[in-house]
């Protein structure tokens, strides 16, 4: 008894074609997945300039000339503080492993002027509007490796250490209301209408270095 075998169909050309793209693009799926995990470990163990290279990358993230990195977290609203104003904010800081090395426990003003904090926090804090929350990438060299900065604590803050602020502005104070505060603030002391003194912050040598600190 014989068997008469059916021959196959022949797969038609623009089958094989199809099939051969699907291979290729599972293959550089699968590299490319492959790629962006080796570059995230390579940022979370790396040095900092590979990190904040990694990070400059990542969405909504943005870099200044200074080398400043930062993230518009939630948008604020109104203008953003000029030489003179207050920015008064709570804030968070913490090094790139997530260990928090200083936090506000309530809004703290910070005057827009040169050597009022650090500089990359400085910086940040020009870019930013009430009612937002922002975070910041400061580089060393913008920190407490930058000429004239002064970790008041090295051993917990370290000068090369790259750090992470998360910053939620309450208020933008101008620099005509300030001084209309202070100027009142005066008249009360002289009448001896009220005791009390400037607004934290204001009338004196702004503080150095961490903000909060």
């Amino acid at each position: 008894m014989s068997v008469t075998a059916v021959p196959l169909q022949p797969v038609k050309r623009a089958y094989k074609v199809w099939l051969w793209i699907g291979v290729v693009l599972a293959i550089a799926l699968a590299a490319g997945l492959a790629w962006l995990g080796t570059r995230e470990q390579v940022a979370a163990k790396g040095t900092d300039t590979q990190y904040l290279a990694w990070n400059k990358g990542r969405a909504g993230v943005q870099t200044t000339a200074s080398g400043l990195q930062y993230q518009v977290l939630e948008a604020g609203e109104g203008t953003t503080a000029g030489e003179g104003d207050y920015v008064v904010a709570n804030y968070e800081g913490r090094f790139r492993d997530g260990r928090v090395f200083d936090k506000s426990d309530r809004p703290v003003p910070f005057p827009i002027q040169q050597g009022s904090a650090i500089p990359g926090f400085l910086e940040g804090l020009k870019l930013m509007k009430k009612g937002g929350k922002y975070r910041l990438w400061i580089p060393a060299n913008l920190a407490y490796g930058a000429p004239g900065m002064q970790s008041p604590d090295p051993e917990r803050v370290p000068p090369d250490a790259m750090l992470v602020f998360t910053v939620s502005p309450e208020r933008i104070l101008p620099a005509a209301v300030v001084q209309q505060m202070m100027m009142q603030q005066m008249m009360q002391q002289q009448q001896g209408g009220g005791a009390g003194g400037p607004p934290p912050g204001a009338g004196g040598p702004p503080p150095q270095g961490v903000p909060g600190q």
